[in-house]
């Protein structure tokens, strides 16, 4: 079993991901399978469009594979990493390049490397149970794939807030904040992968494409408050702020920017790396005036050190591993982390 499967039917190639026994995360053949499916239908006229789906009914794609990174770095393989990031990045500017329509389909989870998959493509459908996350910073990494190129370009302070704190969204919301660019039913989804091919992409997506339920409208608002320009020690205060000022019973439900909303961003803040908070606002902060290209290859540059600092082998044992979720890292706050160790990790970006 490779984990990508290829066929083409009625002019529409489909790449079908099927590693069941680890959600689909990339190892470095399913990597290579894909482009080199897609070098080899880029210029074959007979191919109109290309369609990424999974085969699986709870995942679409759930990233990279990280635990088979650790266990390379602490074989001191420095190479092995280096060789798969460099693979999977290449991938990720074939898609934002791609020449023919390159479309995802997202009906389940798809956190870090199935978001470079999918998100540089030009059509990304979510589902009503699709789940979009960059959770890098809970096991010691950064959002990677381009991740700093496209969570600065979304609305508001979105991206920052994904970015730092690991959040999901769902499809629908997904959709509203730019990641994903239309909102189709699960259920609805087998007679769309059918028809493909026999109708114009266009209007197939015009035919099955729903408007995005409606979300609560606090979210956004406490997003772009919190997460505005200052330190990550001002975002936490802004939380903390949230929390106290909250009338009796203002807690919500955790997705309308209130008071349990605050509670729970500052949890994911103190569960994440301090050290990979602390890179991954600057990565952010350098993404949103570069192009793909750049953001990519300081990617490159930052992932292939941090995968041997301590932080990476603690977090990805922490809540991949172990799944304890107790991951002692090397710093105890982001305020802690030397300046000097951010800027030798960003180094020769």
């Amino acid at each position: 079993m490779t984990g990508v499967t290829t066929s083409v039917r009625a002019g529409v190639a489909h790449l079908v991901l099927d590693r069941a026994a680890a959600l689909n995360a990339l190892d470095e053949e399913m990597v290579a399978l894909m482009r080199a499916a897609l070098f080899r239908w880029r210029d074959d006229p007979d191919i109109d469009a290309v369609v990424v789906r999974s085969a699986l009914p709870k995942a679409f794609c759930a990233g990279g594979d990280v635990r088979a990174l650790r266990a390379a770095a602490l074989r001191g393989e420095r190479w092995t990493a280096h060789s798969f990031l460099r693979a999977e990045y290449a991938l990720n500017r074939a898609i934002a390049g791609y020449p023919k329509p390159y479309v995802s389909l997202i009906d389940g989870v798809a956190m870090g490397g199935g978001l470079g998959i999918s998100v540089h493509g030009a059509v990304r459908v979510a589902t009503e149970r699709a789940v979009f996350a960059m959770p890098e910073t809970a096991i010691g990494f950064v959002p990677d794939v381009g991740a700093c190129y496209f969570l600065p370009r979304l609305p508001g302070a979105y991206g920052r807030y994904l970015g730092l704190t690991g959040a999901r969204l769902d499809g629908p919301r997904a959709v509203t904040a730019g990641l994903a660019t239309h909102f189709v039913a699960s259920a609805e989804l087998p007679d769309f992968i059918a028809a493909l091919g026999t109708v114009g992409l266009d209007d197939l997506l015009a035919k099955t494409a729903r408007p995005v339920p409606a979300a609560p409208d606090g979210l956004r608002a406490a997003v772009d408050a919190v997460f505005a320009p200052g330190s990550l020690g001002e975002i936490e205060e802004r939380l903390r702020t949230r929390v106290r000022e909250a009338a009796p019973g203002d807690g919500g439900d955790g997705t309308d920017g209130g008071a349990e909303w605050a509670r729970r961003t500052l949890a994911l803040l103190a569960a994440a790396s301090p050290l990979s908070l602390r890179l991954t606002d600057e990565l952010l902060r350098l993404g949103a005036r570069d192009d793909l290209i750049g953001c990519l290859r300081r990617d490159l540059a930052v992932a292939s050190r941090l995968v041997h600092e301590p932080d990476f082998a603690e977090g990805v044992r922490a809540v991949l591993v172990d799944k304890t979720r107790d991951a002692r890292w090397t710093h105890p706050s982001p305020a802690a982390v030397p300046d000097e160790s951010v800027r030798a990790l960003l180094a020769g970006e």
